[in-house]
């Protein structure tokens, strides 16, 4: 962006000679320090000439050289960038994640199966407050309601309903922990 009638702005300037003169020698000094990734070491050195250019009021234009700045700040990048990878966990490639085993439909089935046979070995009363309660999702109240019986009735055999369904479970192979 050109400035007035007379020119560009002094820092405007300052910039577009820091750019020349040490953005070349500045890429391939990254490029050493990050293995050779230049996308890497482009975004360094562009990282590296924002914080000049941020700076730029307090660098001296009339100093010999900036450039050992520009290699210290452009390092320290580096370094940050490396520790900042290092403290926090790899992400997990897209590709490892189609490795992770979904749930098998066959033991969801054969585990409804164990369930349902098991339930069968029940007397009506216990299957009735079992399914109202832990199937239907009802409260002992609502269960109580839909049965015709006493709330405490319906409590006294989901106990006793439940300790029927274990063993019958635990007959079947099934262990309960």
């Amino acid at each position: 962006m050109d400035g007035d009638a007379t020119g560009p702005l002094p820092e405007e300037e300052f910039m577009r000679a820091l750019y020349r003169e040490h953005a070349g020698a500045l890429l391939g000094f990254v490029l050493n320090l990050v293995g050779g990734d230049r996308y890497l070491a482009e975004d360094v050195v562009q990282e590296t000439l924002l914080r000049a250019w941020k700076s730029a009021g307090r660098l001296d234009p009339a100093a010999r050289s900036l450039r050992p700045w520009l290699v210290t700040v452009a390092r320290r990048i580096v370094i940050d960038g490396h520790r900042s990878r290092q403290s926090r966990p790899p992400e997990a490639p897209p590709a490892a994640l189609d490795q992770l085993p979904a749930e098998d439909e066959l033991d969801r089935s054969l585990r409804l199966m164990t369930i349902s046979d098991a339930l069968g070995d029940l007397t009506e009363a216990h299957r009735q407050v079992l399914i109202e309660t832990y199937f239907a999702g009802r409260t002992v109240t609502e269960a109580a309601d839909e049965l015709g019986v006493p709330a405490g009735t319906v409590r006294s055999r989901v106990f006793y309903a439940l300790r029927a369904l274990r063993n019958a479970l635990e007959e079947r192979g099934v262990t309960t922990s």
